[in-house]
């Protein structure tokens, strides 16, 4: 199973970090990721029903000593996530997951080389 990548940053606002996880990859056509903030995410779910693909799900993960509940890129679309969310034109930031997102929690990267 391809793990995403989870990056750790202070949170400028407060003591804690802010954790943002990268799904997706890098090959040699270009970089391919959909980019959660789990700070921004409240789990509202909004993304997921607006996803054409189905590739996004809402879990449950263990941060700061609590169990929050997070939009993330299900298991089996991790790893053609370039060819899931090509039909939604990543490239133009304009996605239905991102524009449902009202906490600004999801961005996309499509850079074809």
């Amino acid at each position: 199973m391809l793990k995403p990548c989870t990056k750790r940053r202070k949170n400028p606002r407060a003591e804690d970090e802010i954790i943002i996880t990268h799904y997706g990859y890098s090959d040699g056509s270009g970089e391919y990721y959909i980019t959660i903030d789990t700070d921004k995410c409240d789990g509202c779910g909004k993304c997921v029903k607006q996803c054409p693909q189905s590739a996004l799900r809402l879990e449950t993960i263990f941060i700061d000593l609590e169990d929050k509940i997070v939009a993330s890129v299900t298991d089996d679309q991790r790893k053609k996530i370039k060819y899931t969310c090509s039909p939604c034109k990543p490239e133009s930031y304009n996605t239905p997951c991102v524009l449902a997102c009202e906490s600004k929690a999801i961005n996309c990267t499509w850079k074809t080389q």
